[in-house]
Formats: structure tokens, sequence, C-alpha cells
């Protein structure tokens, strides 16, 4: 357990000389200073929508319709990759493996640090949602807070069904990214399968390509084939097999990196 604790905290050290932190602040923060400036630009209406009931939920949903839709699959394609290949370069994938750690321990490593950065991730994006609803009130003379108490279990409720979609799309693009040394072609793989996703969106089946998970869970059980529990099943399910065969080829593969 310490070394994992080691090197948990040796590859968060490391996510710093890359572009993955910058990816997952700006990917965090970028719609919710979009939604403000657009609430801004209607500043007559912002006493009225401060003052609405439901201005939470209308914040809940202006927000994810672009962050599920696009931005999120995206942002955890390229922080994955980024991540996974940190080592790429220069050969450091030796460096490391001389290393006195387990690959276990490295896999498994690599694979906290992501998934702790996605976390990050959404509680800023979160934070974001909250401050679009209370900046305007301290900004702007005569809006008012808002009236609705912030709905707390309901967006946590909400973003754990997001968090578990993109969950695939992870551990899709970690294995991709410990099988290949080229650092485009995970990249690539994983762009061209999103694109496939979102053009068979309305496909009946199109819940077989994990990556349009997010944009399913938007819509809240767009096809009935799929009911949401088992759409979340086949999330978990993916992500559980895409786990299993990286850390296969892990552990198999001859030349590591």
């Amino acid at each position: 357990m310490i070394a994992y604790l080691h090197s948990v905290q040796s590859e968060w050290i490391k996510r710093r000389h890359s572009a993955a932190a910058w990816l997952t602040i700006i990917g965090g923060t970028l719609v919710p200073v979009i939604v403000l400036c657009i609430r801004f630009y209607y500043f007559d209406l912002l006493a009225k929508q401060n003052a609405s009931a439901d201005i939470w939920v209308q914040l809940y949903n202006r927000s994810w319709q672009y962050m599920g839709f696009f931005l999120l699959p995206i942002g955890v394609i390229l922080v994955t990759s980024l991540i996974t290949q940190l080592e790429t370069r220069s050969n450091a994938w030796k460096l490391l493996h001389v290393t006195p750690q387990r690959f276990t321990t490295i896999f498994l490593a690599k694979l906290t640090v992501i998934l702790v950065m996605l976390l990050f991730f959404f509680l800023l994006f979160n934070i974001g949602i909250y401050l679009t609803g209370v900046l305007p009130a301290l900004l702007v003379k005569g809006v008012p807070f808002p009236s609705a108490p912030f709905p707390w279990l309901r967006y946590l409720y909400g973003n754990g069904q997001f968090l578990l979609a993109c969950l695939p799309i992870v551990a899709l693009q970690f294995l991709l990214g410990l099988l290949y040394r080229n650092f485009m072609v995970p990249i690539g793989i994983g762009l061209g399968l999103y694109i496939v996703s979102v053009i068979v969106f309305q496909w009946k089946y199109s819940y077989i390509i994990p990556y349009i998970y997010c944009v399913l869970v938007f819509n809240d059980g767009f096809h009935q084939v799929v009911r949401p529990a088992s759409l979340y099943a086949l999330a978990a399910g993916y992500f559980g097999m895409f786990c299993v065969v990286a850390y296969a080829l892990y552990i198999c593969k001859k030349e590591k990196g």
C-alpha cells in the first residue's frame, strides 16, 4: 500500500509537466464561463431567472447540454491519452520500469491519477455552475440571489451518472495508450470512435459504442431499447473489461513502452 501511494504521488507530480492539467482546468471551467457570459449578455433577464424556482435545473441542463455532448468525451480522450503516455518521450518508460516497484503498482497508480483528475474536473465544473447562479447577484445591482436552494443531492446523482458514462472511455483510452507508442494513435482511434458514435446516434443499437453514453445520459434514455439501469450496467461492464484487458496486455507485453 505504501509503495502504491508513493507511486501515485510520483505520477501526480509528473502530470504537472503535461498539458493534461491545463486541459482539466480549462475543460472544467469553459462551459460555465460561456453560460455566465450569455447570462450577462441578456442581463435584463437575470433577476427573473434568479427568482425562478428551477434556476438550478436550468443551469444544470444548459451546462451539461454542451459538456455531455461534446467537451466531456473529447476531454476524457485527450487527458487519458496524455497521462498514459507521459513516458513516451525520451524512452522514459525504461527509466520507470527500472525503479523498484511492481508493474501492477505502476498500472494502478496511472489509472488512479487519471480518475482523480476526472473527479477534479467534475468538481471544477459544478463549482462553475454554482458561481454562474450567484455571481450575477454579487455583480449586478437589483439581481437577487437564487431563491431556490442548491439541489446538492440532485447534482450529485446527475454527476454520478455522467461519471459512470465516461468510465468506459477512460479505460479504453488507457488501454490504447499502453498498447501504442505513437501518441497520436490512441487519440485518433478515440476521436474516430466518438465521431462514429455521433453519426449512428439515432440507431437503436448505438449503445454498443460506449463513446455515446454521455449523450444518452443527457437525453435521459433516448433509446427505449436500453433502459437507464442497463446503460449504467453496460458502462460498468465495459470499464471493467477494458481495465482487465489493459492490465493483461501491459503485464504480458515484452517491450513495455
